[in-house]
């Protein structure tokens, strides 16, 4: 599949993202109840946030004063943002100034990543962004750091070791980046949980698609928000070169992490139920990935 037919599949041809239904600048429904996810198209990523975490009913709806904040971006690859690879810079950096502005006490970031984290970090661009916008960046590279904690109902993954920083944190806003994945075929919300725990091999060992399933039922972030600016098409999940990325200038908003994955794979292409994870996760209860049950506001910008 060229870029062409990767855009025309993944936009014009999806429901998701169908342009009849977009509704721009409407916050809430006539009702005046809150939507339950939003997808946004045509705006820079920090733009995109404004508007759609306006529509969620406004950053201080998820942050409240003086809480501790985790951000927890994909970090996992020392390649530059035009890459893919990781979540975009410019999204990490108004996410944590929202939350500041909210009157956070303190916002902090890690990603446990697949290449040196000092060179992801930096090279990512993501490292520069967390200290102009006033966050703090930690790194996720030593065990010391991760404290274990059981799953429950767990079968492939019984316990994990987890970051200090998801355990003591009041609130968990979780940012992926949408991308192709050799293995799990996509990598969205629940797949970057992986960049919390230490051993993310025994995740690859023992049924990867169960383990990330498994995984979600211990802790729910409160805010998942999918970068799917720059879109990973094929290679994924580092990539090779610019030539496997699509530029749809997206992003997904919602508190169910489910359904925001769901909404993922939709504007990727790819129907939810064909995600082993997604499907296995929508059995057990733990979100919903049937997206014509939701309030969905859709905004152009």
């Amino acid at each position: 599949m060229d870029r062409r037919d990767f855009l025309k599949t993944g936009l014009a041809a999806g429901s998701l993202m169908s342009v009849s239904r977009f509704a721009p600048g409407r916050a809430f429904a006539a009702n005046d109840e809150r939507y339950d996810l939003v997808v946004l198209r045509g705006g820079e990523p920090d733009a995109m946030f404004d508007r759609g975490i306006a529509a969620l009913g406004g950053i201080g709806a998820f942050v409240p004063r003086g809480s501790k904040v985790l951000v927890k971006p994909n970090i996992g690859w020392d390649v530059t943002p035009e890459r893919a690879a990781n979540t975009h810079p410019l999204l990490v950096r108004r996410i944590i100034e929202q939350c500041l502005n909210a009157g956070a006490r303190e916002v902090r970031v890690f990603d446990h990543t697949c290449d040196n984290w000092t060179r992801c970090y930096r090279n990512s661009g993501i490292e520069r962004a967390v200290k102009d916008a006033g966050g703090l960046i930690v790194s996720g590279d030593s065990e010391r750091y991760y404290q274990d904690v059981e799953i429950p109902n767990g079968t492939s993954i019984t316990t994990a070791a987890v970051h200090e920083l998801v355990l003591g944190s009041d609130v968990f806003i979780n940012v992926p980046v949408l991308k192709a994945h050799g293995a799990a075929r996509l990598t969205i919300g629940m797949k970057n949980h992986m960049g919390i725990v230490w051993d993310r091999g025994h995740w690859h060992r023992n049924d990867l698609h169960r383990c990330i399933a498994e995984f979600a039922a211990w802790r729910k972030p409160h805010l998942t928000v999918v970068d799917a600016y720059n879109v990973m098409r094929s290679n994924g999940p580092r990539g090779t070169s610019r030539d496997d990325v699509a530029t749809l200038k997206s992003q997904i908003l919602a508190t169910d992490i489910v359904a925001a994955d769901a909404a993922a794979a939709k504007l990727f292409g790819i129907e939810p139920g064909d995600i082993r994870y997604l499907a296995l996760d929508a059995e057990m209860k733990l979100g919903t990935m049937d997206l014509g049950s939701l309030s969905i506001n859709r905004i152009r910008m």
